[in-house]
């Protein structure tokens, strides 16, 4: 394993590459997977700018947009890092119908987002039809090992320390998940580009082999 050192500015140029050499045929599923406090929407945001000058048309989303109502996420209190880890995500309802139309032979119709945490109702969101070869970017924590259909996984690793001390106090309490997450799914073993990302100015891509 190999860590090389890149600025903030080439890791999305390396990025939207990898992305934009894909072959055109079929959507394009895209990831970035970590903690908020990684930058993880930071990272996405910039994205799509490089992503439509190299021909792409982009959809953003985000696993916000995806939550299961506040009666099922806080069941077990407001602050329970297991549910956090387990029951936030409305799984089927993100491969329902945002991911699994873009699967080869899809519709390439999906929604943009289903659930609004705010007000705890239904997004009211549109249904978007994403032209083949497009691709939808994806910001969120803890989405792998959950069998979602993604086509390319970007994490963002923090040390312990260093999520620690990123995340606000108010959410300290979520820290026990990712550590559940670190131990039980190991991300930077199932992703396919892994980011250094304890000092945002100065990130690192781990390189196999």
């Amino acid at each position: 394993m190999r860590v090389r050192a890149v600025t903030p500015e080439r890791l999305v140029e390396e990025i939207a590459a990898r992305v934009v050499a894909l072959p055109r045929e079929d959507w394009v599923r895209l990831a970035v997977d970590g903690a908020e406090a990684a930058g993880t929407a930071r990272l996405a945001e910039a994205l799509v700018e490089p992503l439509r000058l190299g021909g792409r048309a982009v959809l953003r989303a985000s696993a916000g947009g995806f939550l299961r109502p506040a009666s099922l996420r806080f069941e077990h209190g407001r602050t329970d890092p297991d549910a956090f880890y387990q029951d936030w995500l409305d799984v089927k309802g993100i491969t329902r119908e945002l991911l699994e139309p873009l699967s080869p032979g899809g519709s390439g119709r999906v929604l943009p987002s289903l659930w609004d945490p705010t007000t705890d109702r239904a997004s009211r969101a549109s249904y978007v039809d994403v032209p083949v070869g497009g691709v939808v970017v994806l910001d969120g924590p803890l989405l792998l090992g959950q069998g979602l259909p993604l086509d390319l996984v970007v994490h963002l690793w923090l040390s312990r320390a260093a999520l620690a001390r990123r995340t606000p106090p108010d959410q300290h309490w979520t820290l026990g998940a990712f550590e559940r997450y670190e131990n039980e799914v190991d991300p930077a073993l199932l992703a396919d580009i892994v980011v250094r990302a304890d000092d945002p100015r100065h990130p690192a891509v781990v390189e196999q082999g």
